[in-house]
């Protein structure tokens, strides 16, 4: 009998994926050592040695269901450019969305518990690694799935270098079906991907980084001379100009800088004759 115990004890000597070693230990009636054995032939304890190399490369690739309620955007990080586009590693990254997109996986740690070729991802991306040669990593995942009316969308840009999902509320549900929903929403997720906003509002840029940004303006007038209130009257402007580069409504849309996230939204749900709203957006940087 393969034991949890005796599967574990292989894991911890040769560093491979559970299933890996419970179908070693299978193969081998239990033998931990002929198993081990069996792990080094068939080279997966030699990829196991490949996973502290830094994988930098890669892809992101995104799916939305048919309905267009849910999404998932998730990164897959290589060794080289040379394999990330390659048509194996394409063909196994894209293979893994259509898998994922119709699982209900919520996060990463779900994710790498989802049946894929046979295993669970965390395993089978493992596995992948012997094939190609190259330390591999599951680095990101997100899914959407929509809170009420409205639809979910994504982008993905330099074939595969960034990646955006977004949530677009309406308050109608015919509202995601027009032309004008459809080109508003492709938008934003051009500007997005853009203008990479750190947070959708000011209640998303974390306190100790905008405290931060509040230091490095006091030290530059430091030595300006200005009474210390009239100091903070200047940090408080520049941190206003801080959360309008930074914050996604706040922004000035990249298509007409002089309009705001916040503006478009507002007048495209005019012309719509509805109430539109950013809800959610996630963006990834291939390797960041």
């Amino acid at each position: 009998m393969i034991t949890a115990s005796l599967v574990n004890d292989l894991r911890k000597k040769t560093n491979a994926g559970m299933m890996d070693c419970k179908r070693a230990l299978e193969e081998t009636q239990g033998d931990l050592e002929a198993a081990a054995k069996l792990l080094r032939e068939k080279g997966i304890v030699k990829a196991s040695s490949k996973a502290d190399r830094a994988a930098n490369e890669g892809i992101i690739t995104a799916r939305l269901s048919e309905n267009g309620k849910s999404g998932i955007l998730l990164e897959v990080n290589c060794e080289t450019d040379f394999v990330s586009r390659n048509d194996n590693f394409q063909g196994f990254v894209n293979g893994l969305a259509d898998t994922l997109i119709a699982s209900s996986a919520a996060d990463l740690e779900a994710a790498q518990q989802v049946s894929f070729q046979g295993s669970p991802v965390e395993e089978t991306v493992k596995a992948k690694i012997a094939e190609v040669g190259e330390n591999l990593q599951f680095r990101k995942y997100v899914r959407f799935d929509a809170t009420g009316e409205g639809a979910v969308s994504s982008y993905i840009h330099m074939g595969g270098k960034v990646g955006v999902l977004i949530e677009v509320g309406a308050g109608n549900a015919e509202t995601a079906s027009t032309a004008g929903f459809r080109e508003l929403v492709k938008d934003l997720t051009l500007h997005i991907a853009a203008a990479a906003p750190r947070g959708l509002s000011r209640e998303d840029i974390p306190a100790d980084v905008v405290e931060a940004e509040k230091e490095i303006f006091r030290a530059q007038l430091a030595d300006s001379g200005k009474p210390a209130n009239i100091i903070e009257n200047i940090i408080t402007g520049k941190i206003g100009k801080f959360f309008a580069e930074s914050c996604f409504l706040e922004q000035g849309f990249v298509k007409d800088p002089d309009t705001s996230i916040n503006k478009l939204l507002e007048a495209k749900g005019k012309e719509l004759g509805d109430t539109l709203t950013v809800r959610r957006f996630v963006r990834f940087g291939l390797g960041e």
